[in-house]
């Protein structure tokens, strides 16, 4: 949930809208009269307007090749992580000596504190758990809680892979909505450098493939399926989790009903740090520091990652503005990170707890619901932990192979949640001027084709936007006459999938006075958008949008940017604005427009550059 726009239109500037359309359709309607056939195409195209729309276009491969996989992009190694204090940075490594040093000394405190006669009363009246037969309602652990919490570890350990590669694919997290170089708090990456092109995907690192997932540079497309389609299962393991918590007494395991909590917390920690184990009640009760740790982390953190993942939704923000404007995309992504750290936390000190203080007893407790030191426990722990080696093993190199099979599995686990926040309805009016960032980072592969190349040194004076498909009046348009229609101007939130985020005013015509000109059928559904540009692995970068979003009051061509003309690194002559989407489906430097029943005959069939090459989502409203 972040942050909305501010939009305006304008009225016409020398003459009537109604004139303005008639003369474009006319000129329109004889360019369009080629003589040729109407031949449909299996989109519902057809050959009416001049043929070009489609030529360039290249298909995808359904197998990962790591050697030239998105345009042969290189390795490129980060920096060990950082954290800006002030102006200086300090590297997250000294953390590991550091905290060996302060732990010796908790423990030689602790150490000191239980000989005192005060604290060894302390401990006394508060030893870390109630009285035992105070809890025998709920004693020991029903199968349900033993294989939720097995499907939980299971799914946690692709979240967190996934949502590494996810972090290197912009390895820098921020506090305000502005991306600023220089300003981050956190980043795992070298400074940015002084190149004004300087692109999102260049400054993207590589992680091992057998840490992050997939584990290859610039695989965000596809570490996305990973992470919202496991969280979509992680998600409905935790629902019946609460749901079975709260219908019988296990509730009370996690749930503190007295303030003696505290206490028992700090009298347990003590007992923890002189390495004088606490009593192991777990079989009826955990102890105060063990039920704040799991009270935290199962009604703290795990709701936290869900609101937090939702804060980065382009849809979503552009509606909740109220909420949008505190939690705005960068201060949720923060935040997400920070939820992952404790998750990783609170891993790795449970099980260094479970396998010190008592392991068989706790294997019991945990997997075979049996209160003793028997080696059942640790024989089915032993098979469960089996399934998630070979899981994590099996993962990255499965999805190199079958990257479809990745792709349309994600899909149907989390597609439905995005076409759902598509429809949430979008409002302008929450950013100003004021608001625009100083710093909007670049993307794509920038044009280098000898057409582009004119039409540049020309200064565009030659450029003609293509319009056709199934309408009943395909045009050519200038930029003048693009210029003289309705002017649409509007303050966005910029939301890229690699995470960066940035706030510009764009200027331009609203594509619902596109609609009006060259009016679609009724068969045309989605609207597909060629660009003068390239895509990673070369061949013309397109994407499909639904036909719904174009009557949005967010969804425009814009020509301007920041009162000025569109720059070259964002677009020029030409790009779209649909603010319920993703950065990548925000097609720069376009040429040609095409209105199609369906999208499965052009390039790949699955309705864009990216989607078909990099195996992006088709609908990214989340």
């Amino acid at each position: 949930m972040l942050e909305p726009v501010e939009g305006s239109i304008d009225g016409m500037r020398s003459e009537g809208l109604d004139a303005c359309l008639g003369r474009l359709r006319v000129v329109s309607d004889e360019a369009g009269s080629t003589g040729a056939e109407d031949r449909p195409h299996a989109s519902g195209a057809s050959d009416r307007f001049p043929p070009g729309f489609r030529s360039g276009l290249t298909e995808g491969t359904d197998v990962i090749d790591v050697v030239t996989w998105s345009g042969s992009v290189p390795a490129a190694g980060g920096v060990a992580p950082r954290v800006r204090l002030g102006n200086r940075w300090f590297n997250l490594l000294w953390l590991l000596p550091l905290g060996f040093v302060v732990l010796l000394v908790c423990v030689a405190v602790a150490k000191g504190l239980r000989g005192m006669p005060s604290v060894q009363q302390f401990i006394t009246e508060h030893p870390g758990t109630g009285p035992v037969a105070a809890h025998d309602d709920y004693a020991g652990l029903p199968a349900w809680a033993r294989w939720l919490h097995f499907f939980n570890l299971f799914f946690i350990l692709f979240i967190l892979r996934s949502g590494l590669q996810i972090l290197s694919d912009h390895p820098r997290l921020y506090w305000t909505r502005h991306c600023t170089p220089g300003r981050e708090w956190f980043r795992i990456q070298k400074p940015v450098p002084a190149d004004p092109l300087w692109t999102a995907k260049q400054d993207s690192i590589s992680l091992p493939g057998q840490v992050a997932l997939p584990g290859i540079r610039h695989s965000i497309g596809l570490a996305r399926w990973w992470h919202l389609g496991v969280s979509t299962l992680w998600l409905l393991n935790g629902l019946v989790f609460y749901l079975l918590l709260f219908i019988t007494p296990q509730w009370k395991r996690l749930v503190p009903t007295s303030w003696t909590v505290f206490p028992d917390a700090l009298s347990t920690a003590i007992q923890y740090l002189s390495l004088d184990w606490p009593r192991n009640d777990s079989w009826v009760a955990y102890n105060g520091l063990q039920q704040l740790a799991y009270f935290v982390t199962v009604f703290g953190a795990a709701p936290l990652a869900l609101i937090t993942g939702l804060g980065m939704s382009p849809a979503l923000s552009t509606r909740f503005r109220r909420i949008s404007r505190v939690l705005s995309i960068q201060t949720a992504r923060s935040l997400h990170f920070l939820v992952f750290s404790w998750f990783l936390l609170f891993i790795v000190i449970h099980v260094s707890l479970v396998f010190t203080t008592g392991l068989l007893t706790n294997l019991n407790l945990i997997s075979s619901g049996r209160n003793d030191n028997s080696w059942l426990g640790f024989g089915i722990f032993v098979g469960w932990m089996t399934v998630v080696v070979a899981g994590w093993v099996v993962a990255t190199p499965f999805t190199l192979r079958h990257p479809r099979v990745v792709q349309r599995v994600g899909y149907a686990l989390i597609g439905g949640v995005q076409r759902w926040f598509e429809h949430v309805d979008v409002r302008p009016g929450a950013y100003t001027a004021k608001d625009i960032s100083p710093y909007f980072w670049h993307n794509g592969r920038y044009p280098d084709s000898a057409e582009y190349k004119a039409l540049q040194e020309g200064g565009f004076a030659d450029y003609r936007l293509r319009i056709g498909g199934l309408v009943a009046h395909p045009a050519e348009l200038s930029l003048d006459e693009l210029r003289k229609l309705p002017v649409h101007e509007q303050i966005t939130q910029h939301f890229c999938i690699q995470g960066w985020s940035g706030v510009a005013k764009w200027t331009g015509v609203s594509m619902s006075v596109i609609l009006d000109l060259v009016m679609p059928g009724p068969q045309a559904r989605w609207v597909v958008f060629y660009s003068l540009g390239e895509g990673a692995d070369g061949g013309t970068y397109y994407d499909a949008h639904p036909i719904e979003h174009m009557r949005s009051k967010l969804t425009m061509l814009a020509y301007g940017m920041n009162d000025r003309a569109l720059p070259f690194g964002h677009g020029a002559p030409l790009r779209l604005r649909n603010e319920v989407e993703l950065g990548f489906k925000q097609v720069k430097w376009i040429k040609a427009i095409e209105f199609v029943a369906d999208f499965s005959d052009i390039g790949s069939g699955f309705g864009g550059y990216n989607e078909d090459h990099e195996f992006f989502g088709y609908r990214q409203s989340l």
